[in-house]
């Protein structure tokens, strides 16, 4: 039997404090509560209660404060603030009047919140490995910008080479007098060097052994472990949409819509979704319009689209190859077929 939730609680959540509004059945406010965000403050106020529903945003603390209100017995709503005008675009906005609107929402119609759905605990804690690795490689890389940058005043210059052997070289020309203010920066280098090596072997390892199901969509020419890996990860449950082009919009890879009567203007992509994969993707798709990548369907559909238009065409197309990217990859996921470039790609690619 399903339990009739008799309080409705609105989780404003900062940093630091967390702003409490609470309502009965009848919408009436019956307490108000600024509590710190923390584990041991958001159990202690919220196990004082009965037969809630409680609501927040999702943001950085919305996983962990979402485990422990369902630990606690409550039912627990995590809205998506950028899918309600009513929250993100009020004139007056304070943390204490979200509180109240979270609240008041929650108990009007769930639906209204754009309810999000946070991946599991593993997944979270998988997906780590791939953004950590990402993280060290753009440092890597605004090392090796320093050294050039710093090499060439000096009259030298480290030819071009791959990331993993560029300290080799930069070492091989860097002169003694800028060896106090280069040699640590190359140090450092060697230690991120090794890093993602030791993140490439785990991340290898949880293609092959932990999520094996990533082999498929690794058939894609461009689409290595790192990108298969990140969006199994984020979507987790293919079954989660009904289509595959709905996974292009799950990614933020579709236009907006801002149609009123006659008037339906062209949009820019929502980017909603997870940035990351929605990056990894148009990475692929660059690769996929590029030289050498193979032949096959989605290449030439989408050269044919950046042939078109002005100088934005082609940037326009890598946005179009990564949208089809998504839908692709979600039907070789869900159907369990191998990847064929040629001949019924068009039908692969959504």
């Amino acid at each position: 039997m399903e339990k009739r939730i008799t309080t409705y609680v609105g989780l404003d959540v900062s940093d630091k404090f967390t702003e409490m509004c609470v309502l009965d059945d009848t919408g009436a406010v019956v307490d108000r509560d600024q509590i710190r965000t923390t584990k041991g403050s958001l159990e202690k106020r919220l196990s004082k209660l009965r037969d809630a529903r409680v609501i927040l945003e999702v943001g950085t603390h919305s996983r962990w404060m979402a485990e422990l209100i369902g630990a606690l017995g409550h039912e627990v709503i995590v809205a998506n603030p950028r899918q309600v005008r009513l929250i993100w675009q009020r004139r007056t906005k304070s943390d204490r009047s979200d509180a109240l609107v979270l609240a008041r929402l929650g108990r009007l119609d769930v639906d209204l919140l754009a309810p999000v759905q946070h991946r599991s605990r593993g997944a979270q804690v998988d997906l780590a490995c791939a953004r950590s690795r990402d993280i060290l490689v753009r440092n890597r890389s605004q090392l090796i910008n320093h050294v050039r940058g710093m090499l060439k005043p000096f009259g030298h210059r480290v030819r071009d080479c791959s990331s993993e052997v560029f300290v080799d070289e930069a070492e091989a020309v860097v002169p003694a007098e800028l060896l106090p203010a280069l040699g640590p920066v190359l140090a450092v280098m060697r230690v991120l060097n090794e890093q993602i090596a030791a993140q490439d072997r785990q991340i290898e390892q949880l293609v092959t052994t932990v999520h094996p199901a990533t082999k498929r969509l690794t058939q894609v020419p461009g689409v290595g472990s790192i990108t298969a890996l990140a969006y199994y990860l984020t979507i987790e449950d293919p079954a989660r949409f009904k289509k595959s082009r709905f996974a292009a919009a799950f990614l933020g890879l579709v236009p907006g819509k801002n149609q009123s009567g006659e008037s339906d203007p062209q949009q820019h992509i929502t980017k909603t979704g997870d940035p990351f994969v929605r990056k990894l993707l148009v990475q692929c798709a660059h690769y996929t319009l590029g030289a050498l990548s193979p032949d096959s369907e989605l290449k030439r559909w989408g050269l044919a689209l950046a042939s078109r238009g002005g100088k934005n065409a082609r940037k326009r197309a890598v946005v179009a190859v990564a949208r089809k990217l998504a839908v692709l990859l979600h039907r070789l996921w869900l159907s369990g077929a191998p990847y064929q470039p040629l001949g019924y790609g068009k039908a692969h690619a959504g």
